[in-house]
């Protein structure tokens, strides 16, 4: 009993973790307004700004220069550090 109980426990665990594996992060200088909605606190406006920036000034440099799109604050910069990118 002990043993299908601890199974069934490491099974729930790994069911309930994998959504928190880190996914590929989401290319600034590649993605469309549809994948940029994906990401938490960016709706459909804030990805059409950040396409729009994109276009305006050649693409992004640094994930910290989304904080020049307009809406977009230093604490949105941060809870998506890890989950954008800007290389190829």
């Amino acid at each position: 009993m002990r043993a299908w109980f601890v199974s069934a426990s490491l099974c729930l665990a790994l069911v309930f973790a994998a959504p928190a594996v880190a996914a590929e992060p989401v290319n600034l200088n590649q993605a469309n307004a549809e994948k940029l909605t994906s990401l938490d606190g960016i709706g459909e406006v804030l990805a059409e700004r950040i396409v729009e920036f994109r276009q305006a000034n050649g693409g992004f440099d640094s994930v910290g220069q989304l904080s020049k799109v307009e809406g977009i604050g230093a604490k949105t910069v941060a809870a998506l550090e890890g989950r954008v990118a800007v290389g190829d």
